[in-house]
């Protein structure tokens, strides 16, 4: 595979002819560059992609229309198998939609499988920039590795994202972006890196507004080009906190802001039509095959939630806390529950990973006797994680967790009875840490050994910001964390900070 610079430098080559017009404003003058937000990819299948930019020619309009005009702009899209595109393989002209924010989703098909390929966009004299994207293997394939990387929590006034940039001059096969895109919230009182435009996020305009700013980021933007992405929300995509139907706060109505938020999660980020929403709703869960080597599940944690378990808001519960332990409470809804059981039934990968939002092995966050979980997690939902673990036990497969949330990168071993301390391994959690929140980090806190001593399950943790990269053969899952020791200014390097083997039929943490 090339690497970033080699993609980079070698992407600009060759002109294509205008077919179409510019967008114009209603004076009939044209306007500025529309691909100010850069392109993206995402979701692959065995024969395509999904294809993704967003017009704006000023992406900060506060109004959150990217300074376009209320109509829709045609834009033309290619799909090439070389990077000069000199083997165009697939090509149309589609509509960037007002009324979807003058976003682009291209759900392309037959490409062959397991290919690399190169795209771009073109509205009149304006030529995007260049994409890089990859399709899955051919179903039952087991000699295509999948080099997959996974991180999440990305704040603009806590940090620069030059872990994106990291993670790009990898070039992975796959990115998992496992929640917290951005943060709704207005600009906070100190401690500022960069300021964010715009207050806190309640209208459709504000949503498009926060997600125009991130995606003007040239990290980000490299990240995005570089390799097919597999996002999922978390609470502040939205708002922070919220479960289910409930929210945080009640001013303004949650159900109207859900909508807002879900609508531009949607303009902005690679999904299906399937994935498109409807009002408040919004079916986010599915798998991405990678031939037989891997499944990866994405899961919903907050859409189908029970409320949070005896205080009703994310916190810090007591053991004693009978309410986590209903079995009537669920963290992923009937449906959703069922689907992933199946999902697992019937699955004939080698690895069944499961990308989600929080943390799922049980964690005892209180140093000392006392113990106390977190109800975010599913130590708030412990019969759902039952159900899961249980899957994943009877139905033999090698389950690992991929979770986001905590701003932290952690490793550990999912036991099939945390009440029984010598309770078997049934799957492996990997935990990658923040973009930029929590800003710079440390490697190690002064609690640190305290809290894996307390819980002898949990095997690695650092606390700097970052991402995980991995390789999932069919014979192993082969894991790296890496970290950079600050985003309060631009241009960490980035170094592992652990790294481990999972060897398939053993879910058991080994040190590299």
């Amino acid at each position: 595979m090339p690497s970033r610079r080699a993609f980079m430098a070698a992407t600009g080559a060759v002109a294509l002819p205008v077919l179409i017009n510019a967008p114009a404003r209603a004076d009939g003058r044209r306007l500025a560059d529309p691909f100010t937000l850069g392109v993206a990819s995402g979701d692959p299948t065995p024969g395509g992609v999904v294809l993704w930019t967003r017009l704006a020619v000023d992406p900060l309009a506060l109004d959150g229309s990217g300074g376009m005009p209320d109509a829709d702009v045609p834009v033309q899209w290619q799909v090439a198998a070389d990077q000069s595109f000199r083997r165009v393989v697939r090509e149309g002209t589609t509509q960037a939609r007002a009324a979807a924010g003058h976003s682009v989703h291209v759900e392309v098909d037959g490409l062959a499988p397991g290919g690399e390929y190169f795209y771009r966009f073109r509205t009149g004299q304006d030529l995007s920039p260049v994409g890089r994207t990859v399709t899955a293997p051919r179903p039952g394939t087991r000699t295509r590795d999948l080099n997959l990387s996974f991180t999440s929590c990305s704040d603009w006034q806590t940090g620069y994202f030059t872990p994106y940039a990291r993670m790009a001059e990898d070039a992975p096969d796959l990115i998992a972006f496992l929640g917290d895109y951005f943060y709704e919230y207005g600009p906070y009182a100190s401690n500022v890196i960069r300021p964010v435009t715009g207050g806190e996020c309640f209208t459709l305009a504000d949503y498009r507004l926060r997600f125009a700013l991130h995606r003007s980021d040239p990290d980000l933007q490299q990240a995005h080009a570089i390799a097919p992405w597999a996002p999922v929300y978390d609470d502040h995509d939205i708002e922070n906190g919220w479960a289910g139907d409930i929210p945080e706060q009640p001013d303004p109505p949650f159900l109207p802001r859900r909508a807002a938020a879900f609508q531009a999660y949607w303009e902005n980020m690679p999904l299906r039509r399937a994935q498109r929403p409807t009002g408040p709703d919004m079916t986010l869960y599915r798998t991405i095959r990678w031939g037989a080597v891997a499944n990866l599940h994405m899961l919903d944690t907050h859409l189908y939630r029970d409320l949070y378990a005896c205080t009703g808001k994310p916190g810090m519960i007591p053991a004693d806390c009978a309410e986590r332990l209903d079995p009537k409470r669920t963290m992923l809804g009937a449906d959703q529950e069922a689907w992933l059981d199946s999902r697992l039934r019937t699955s004939g990968a080698t690895w069944d990973l499961l990308g989600q939002q929080v943390f799922f092995m049980q964690m005892d966050w209180k140093n000392g006797d006392a113990v106390e979980f977190s109800n975010e997690g599913w130590d708030g939902y412990a019969a759902t994680r039952t159900k899961v673990t249980d899957a994943i036990a009877n139905y033999r497969r090698n389950g690992v967790v991929l979770t986001g949330d905590v701003h932290s990168h952690w490793a550990g071993e999912v036991k099939r009875d945390f009440g029984d301390p010598d309770s078997e391994s049934v799957a492996v959690e990997l935990v990658t840490t923040s973009v930029t929140s929590a800003r710079d980090g440390l490697d190690k806190y002064p609690n640190t050994d305290i809290l894996l001593a307390e819980n002898p399950h949990v095997k690695f943790f650092n606390g700097r910001r970052g991402y995980v990269r991995t390789r999932v053969t069919a014979e192993a899952m082969h894991v790296d964390f890496r970290s950079l020791k600050y985003v309060s200014t631009p241009g960490a390097p980035a170094y592992t900070s652990g790294s481990y083997v999972i060897e398939a039929g053993s879910p058991h943490l080994k040190e590299a």
